[in-house]
């Protein structure tokens, strides 16, 4: 079994959003749907408290890049959970092996997934930014639901009824269907939409939506790209960390999604990428904390940037 956990694990440029003073406690989700009120990191990812087998809670980060929950090694060990197996991982510039284990159930809020799959990933980059991040809630648990995240807000939501499907308005962009599905993990497919970048034209570039990143990145190696924009990368300069000069900057991009334009997306893109990394569909990410809001139909498979 081979997974996509496409994550911005090492943290990026933020994407400049200014939240405002809003009471988060007394923000409600449309249409009454169950509210979780995240806390931030980073200043980019959202934590919410997770219950693991009816143990915890235990502080997860929302993402939506990831196919598999995650757990990191300490958790699992004090849950006593058997690795059934081998999955094989992606990360944005790196492959690797992780074992993967099926949790009783994971609950958050009032909703509760029963035997979903999760791998055993260290999360150090991610406990860097915060130790008491102990897991992901990936796509595995947050396909089960329609999904509403409201950064000015601050707000989750997870709909199970499709309510906040018939209330919301705005432009409804399709998710774009794997070619290849062998290698995803049921139930999970990746969150990718098409866009069109400046300077390459009309060639429809392919992003994964992740909230576990802070900032746009196009991979390294893509040959569609290379000419026009990958050869352009910049360096950062000494001044900036090590982590950080992981990445090389792009030339900003006006970037078409469906009939909108966003102007001056900072996209960077990985230095020194690992040569076993599989190719991918996808050729890059796009943080969705580029959005107020971004409500994400798994039921109808297509997602609206700042509904209404």
């Amino acid at each position: 079994m081979k997974s996509s956990l496409l994550r911005g694990s090492i943290r990026v440029f933020l994407a400049g959003l200014l939240l405002t003073s809003t009471s988060y406690a007394e923000a409600h989700c449309p249409g009454n749907v169950p509210a979780l009120y995240p806390r931030m990191v980073a200043g980019a990812l959202l934590v919410v408290p997770v219950k693991i087998n009816g143990s915890g809670p235990y502080d997860f980060m929302v993402d939506t890049g990831s196919q598999l929950n995650v757990i990191d090694p300490a958790l699992a060990a004090r849950l006593g959970v058997k690795s059934r197996g081998k999955v094989g991982l992606i990360a944005t510039a790196t492959a690797f092996q992780a074992s993967v284990v099926i949790l009783d159930s994971v609950d958050t809020g009032s909703q509760s997934v029963a035997k979903p799959l999760a791998a055993v990933q260290d999360l150090g980059a991610i406990q860097a930014a915060d130790p008491r991040i102990r897991g992901v809630l990936g796509e595995n648990f947050l396909g089960h639901f329609n999904v509403l995240i409201d950064y000015r807000r601050r707000l989750v939501c997870l709909d199970e009824t499709n309510t906040m499907e018939r209330e919301l308005r705005g432009e409804a962009i399709p998710l774009v269907s794997p070619r290849d599905s062998a290698n995803q993990v049921p139930f999970s497919e990746p969150l990718v939409i098409a866009v069109n970048l400046s300077d390459t034209g009309d060639r429809e570039i392919l992003l994964q939506l992740d909230s576990g990143s802070d900032g746009p990145i196009l991979y390294s190696g893509n040959r569609k790209l290379e000419d026009a924009l990958l050869k352009r990368a910049r360096l950062q300069g000494p001044e900036v960390d090590g982590a950080h000069r992981a990445f090389a900057v792009l030339p900003s991009q006006d970037t078409r999604i469906g009939t909108r334009v966003i102007h001056k997306v900072p996209f960077v893109t990985p230095v020194n990428a690992a040569t076993d990394v599989p190719d991918r569909e996808e050729d890059g990410l796009l943080a969705t904390l580029l959005f107020e809001r971004i409500f994400i139909s798994h039921t109808n498979r297509f997602v609206i940037l700042n509904p209404r």
